[in-house]
């Protein structure tokens, strides 16, 4: 990986010039909490954004940093991964410009996942397709599919995943910030009597459900499911049919979902139970007798992907069903960009 530099204090120390586009949005601010809990071997932080964030400040380690414009410039040159998540928009239209001196660019907008020079990564399940990527791009997936693809792979270590039925309940805060204070001042607008707005839904969301995220395809399903039938075949790298429903739901933060799946060869809820407790990124959650099972109220802010309600389904033998709660701002796309530029340093200090 170009541009890692070595400190030599009492071990080799692998240190990084970290840039961060779109560092006042929701994922940018996330992603800023994750580098700095998750320690990571930050040298120089150079932040960007648009024009109506450019000169904001943030601290991180104790310093103040001031978001500077995007621009076609030289501002890139000596980064070693910058984390984009801005928009497919500005991915599309400054990744040449982002990795023009060598920077790895890990992006969080749908532009280039489904490209074929272009890895999707989730590191629970594909990791090592991170180290071949002809235009140092590294896309990570959508947030729905990240947290399914976590679970999936307990279960595709026993017996190949056939097909997959997922209905998802998804959290304010995956359409952003702005979303989530629309959500908050629905609520409180009907507690008060005032006017209630509504921007960035296309219904009010407080005391609802939308069964519409993203736009509707062709046919007839949106793309946010399009997205999890896609992405979930090319991480896995597996020829397994997805289809999903994707909902809206007036939850602030974290994403939950039902799936059901159809295996290869039966298992039972016992061994799916103890592949999920011993699984990478999850973590069981499945004592129906004392009513413990995940809730997105209790699992903001967490890292991993909550799992319960597991049982054999009744119409199958082959069929298994569970729920599974993640933040998606946190593990569906901060977490697990950082998790990829960290895979990245462990594979160089490998060589």
């Amino acid at each position: 990986m170009r541009g890692i530099r070595m400190l030599h204090l009492i071990d080799i120390i692998f240190t990084m010039v970290v840039a961060i586009v779109g560092a006042s949005g929701a994922v940018g601010q996330e992603l800023l909490h994750v580098l700095e809990q998750r320690h990571f071997p930050v040298s120089e932080l150079r932040l960007f954004g648009s024009q109506r964030s450019a000169g904001n400040t943030y601290n991180f380690c104790g310093k103040t940093y001031t978001v500077q414009l995007l621009q076609h410039d030289d501002a890139f040159r000596g980064v070693d991964v910058a984390f984009v998540s801005a928009g497919a928009g500005v991915s599309r239209e400054y990744a040449q410009t982002i990795t023009r001196y060598g920077a790895v660019m890990i992006d969080n907008s749908s532009a280039f996942r489904m490209e074929e020079d272009v890895p999707l990564v989730v590191p629970e399940v594909n990791a090592k397709d991170a180290l071949v990527r002809p235009r140092n791009i590294i896309a990570n997936p959508n947030c729905t599919t990240i947290q399914m693809v976590v679970a999936l792979q307990a279960i595709e270590q026993i017996t190949h995943i056939r097909r997959v039925h997922v209905a998802t309940y998804q959290a304010a805060s995956g359409a952003g910030a702005q979303a989530m204070a629309e959500l908050e001042n629905q609520y409180r607008s009907i507690v008060n009597g005032g006017e209630i707005k509504v921007e960035k839904f296309p219904y009010q969301l407080a005391y609802n459900v939308i069964p519409h995220v993203d736009i509707f395809t062709d046919n007839g399903y949106t793309k946010e499911e399009m997205k999890m039938y896609n992405e979930t075949r090319k991480i896995m790298h597996s020829d397994v049919k997805v289809s999903a429903t994707c909902v809206r739901v007036p939850s602030l933060r974290a994403h939950s979902e039902s799936v059901w799946i159809e295996t290869s060869e039966p298992i039972s809820a016992a061994q799916a139970k103890e592949a999920f407790a011993n699984a990478d990124g999850c973590v069981l959650m499945d004592e129906p007798e004392e009513k413990k099972y995940p809730m997105p109220l209790y699992l903001s802010g967490k890292d991993e992907v909550y799992i319960g309600r597991v049982r054999q389904d009744l119409t199958d033998e082959c069929g298994l069903s569970f729920w599974c709660v993640s933040d998606q701002i946190r593990k569906g796309a901060a977490l697990n960009a950082v998790q990829i530029a960290e895979y990245l340093i462990k594979a160089e200090k490998n060589k």
